[in-house]
């Protein structure tokens, strides 16, 4: 097994737990600042808006680690699973028998990088959200792209 997949496969173990921990250390921090302000008091309307108080950009930044993790976790899952009979990169190895079901595998995990993308950064967006949402735009598309650039048995 080459060093590529040990280090996507123990990223897919290991991120169900550092997702879910960044989750709680999100919840914790929405909790230890939810009586504070989540908007600025002075300043004009769009500025109030945009710029967050800093008790809310504690959660955004909290919030942003935890969908970094998830992503993270969601693109080791794709290379785990598509390993097997669909991907034919040199640093995965010698993916073992070649799964006719995996033809269509590799457009419809970069269609839905991009509907992952997409819908997670209109989220953080109207909730305010500026770092999720950029970490959303920023690291799905080009995950994506990644993926859509791989050899497969089909192409």
């Amino acid at each position: 097994m080459s060093a590529g997949m040990l280090f996507f496969g123990l990223v897919f173990v290991g991120g169900w737990a550092a997702a879910l921990g960044a989750l709680v250390a999100a919840v914790v921090t929405l909790v230890r600042v939810r009586r504070r302000d989540w908007t600025r008091r002075q300043g004009h309307l769009a500025v109030r808006l945009l710029l967050p108080a800093p008790a809310f950009l504690r959660f955004d930044v909290a919030l942003a680690v935890t969908a970094l993790l998830a992503d993270l976790w969601f693109v080791s899952a794709v290379l785990v699973f598509g390993a097997d009979g669909v991907f034919t990169e040199d640093w995965m190895g010698y993916p073992g028998m070649v799964d006719s079901t995996g033809q269509g595998y590799q457009a419809g995990v970069v269609s839905a990088l991009r509907s992952t993308a997409w819908w997670t950064f209109g989220i953080a967006v109207l909730g305010r959200c500026w770092i999720t949402a950029v970490v959303q735009i920023c690291l799905l598309p080009l995950a994506a792209w990644w993926i859509g650039t791989f050899d497969t048995y089909f192409t």
